[in-house]
């Protein structure tokens, strides 16, 4: 007979690992390449040495002259606060008990809650590791006839709880998404709202200023980064292009080459956004280039560029690609993830004055790069590409006509 007592050892036994698995493993491209490690956590924070430069203890000299003198590597100490991030599931008393006498409907309705929070968290870690940190969705830019206008959608899906905020307090929490307009870039709530103002803010329920440190901090302009001012390290801003152009082999190996030069990093791992993968694979096509494409840990595909996957990412914004030595990342984590337990070890809780009960999955964990001058970003790139072999060129060649031989063949 089911019990929630068979529920509980289920979750722990049966599904923790299996969700572990796939949220490590296969819910980003990105993700699967980053590192993962308990080190450097102390207490609540992030406390990472990170190396500068080279050792300054080598040298040359003569034969009887005085050695070297010895200089070790210059570290700096990065420090991050680490991130909460959960997962909730519900079960209603009444599920539990209609399925009692049939293990496979209580399967079935443990497979289906699995599954949902699977994909619920799959979305947001992909989105958290492009972000800023800060949460943001969207930006608004007005608010008529039930639907939000927002700069763009490609972070909001239907289900979704978020909150709305103005300039600094919440215009509304914790409404569900109804209806997102992908062609408009617009969504509705199950909530009323009388109105919206221009500029204010989407984040994810709760999670305003609370996520991990994504690509989007590492690239923006903002004043610190782990703690450090960037204008008194300068290596702490990556290299950054957004002049408007179109994708090419050039316009890639150039990023690559000045960050081998000058940063000696070696990438590993590109990433762009679907429009711009299109404008590749345009530009291969119009060069008669193969399109090579490898398969990458979880599954996932990508595009060979000289032996690096180029993946797309919904995440990416439209008109950029990221070029990343993935290997200076890693994902400092106080634990895998976990069910909060209760007494006795319980995992379902019963939700008080609710006749059902809640599970909740939690990790916590900070994105740190070692060497954020090591990666790059280029924005700004057409999503279309000139075809070279449509080119007109002009002749100066003699007329056909002008060009027969003895016996009034064309030569």
């Amino acid at each position: 007979m089911v019990s929630l007592e068979n529920a509980d050892n289920a979750l722990k036994t049966v599904y923790l690992g299996v969700i572990a698995n796939q949220l490590n493993v296969a819910a980003n491209p990105l993700l699967t390449k980053i590192k993962h490690s308990s080190k450097d956590v102390w207490g609540k924070e992030i406390r990472k040495l990170a190396p500068i430069g080279l050792n300054g203890g080598v040298g040359a000299g003569t034969e009887t002259g005085s050695l070297p003198t010895a200089n070790g590597n210059n570290y700096v100490q990065f420090v991050a606060d680490l991130k909460n991030l959960y997962g909730r599931i519900d079960i209603s008393d009444k599920a539990i008990r209609a399925s009692a006498n049939n293990v496979g409907a209580f399967v079935n309705l443990l497979q289906d809650e699995m599954e949902g929070l699977v994909k619920a968290s799959t979305f947001n870690l992909g989105r958290m590791l492009y972000g800023d940190g800060t949460g943001k969705l969207a930006t608004c830019s007005g608010y008529s006839d039930g639907f939000v206008t927002v700069d763009k959608v490609s972070n909001i899906v239907e289900g979704m709880t978020i909150d709305i905020y103005g300039t600094s307090l919440p215009i509304i929490n914790k409404a569900r998404v109804t209806y997102v307009d992908r062609v408009n870039n617009r969504f509705t709530i199950d909530k009323a709202l009388s109105s919206v103002a221009s500029g204010a803010l989407v984040y994810v329920q709760g999670s305003r200023d609370n996520e991990i440190t994504g690509l989007g901090a590492i690239f923006s302009d903002s004043e610190y980064l782990y703690g450090l001012k960037r204008a008194d390290h300068k290596w702490l801003s990556p290299y950054s292009s957004s002049t408007e152009t179109e994708v090419s082999d050039v316009l890639i190996q150039s990023a690559i080459d000045f960050l081998e030069e000058n940063a000696d990093s070696r990438i590993n791992f590109i990433s762009c956004s679907a429009k711009v993968r299109r404008a590749y694979q345009a530009y291969l096509a119009a060069y008669r280039s193969n399109v090579d494409v490898m398969t990458l840990e979880g599954g996932f595909k990508a595009i060979s560029y000289n032996g690096i996957p180029l993946v797309t990412d919904r995440f990416v914004d439209g008109d950029t690609m990221y070029l990343l030595n993935t290997d200076d990342f890693t994902l400092h984590e106080l634990c895998d993830w976990k069910w909060l337990e209760g007494e006795g070890g319980r995992i379902l809780k019963q939700n008080p004055n609710y006749a059902t009960y809640t599970a909740t999955l939690v990790k916590y964990a900070e994105l740190i790069c070692d060497k954020p001058n090591g990666q790059a970003k280029i924005s700004g790139i057409k999503g279309t590409v000139t075809n070279p072999f449509t080119v007109n060129v002009e002749c100066n060649c003699p007329a056909a006509s002008d060009q027969t031989g003895s016996e009034g063949q064309t030569e």
